[in-house]
């Protein structure tokens, strides 16, 4: 359900599109690092344990 927001309807649901969309790349960019994070912290165990 939306609100009658009248002439600002279209600046309204703009921001609300662009904020979406920040927030879902946001999302994706923490995903990809940790993935990265992850792999490395799994390289350097893998290192540890082939050394020591």
């Amino acid at each position: 359900m939306i609100p009658d927001l009248g002439k600002y309807a279209v600046p309204v649901l703009a921001s609300y599109g662009v904020s979406l969309l920040l927030i879902a790349g946001l999302v994706w960019a923490s995903l990809r690092r940790s993935d990265r994070v992850r792999r490395a912290l799994e390289d350097v165990e893998t290192r540890r344990k082939s050394n020591g």
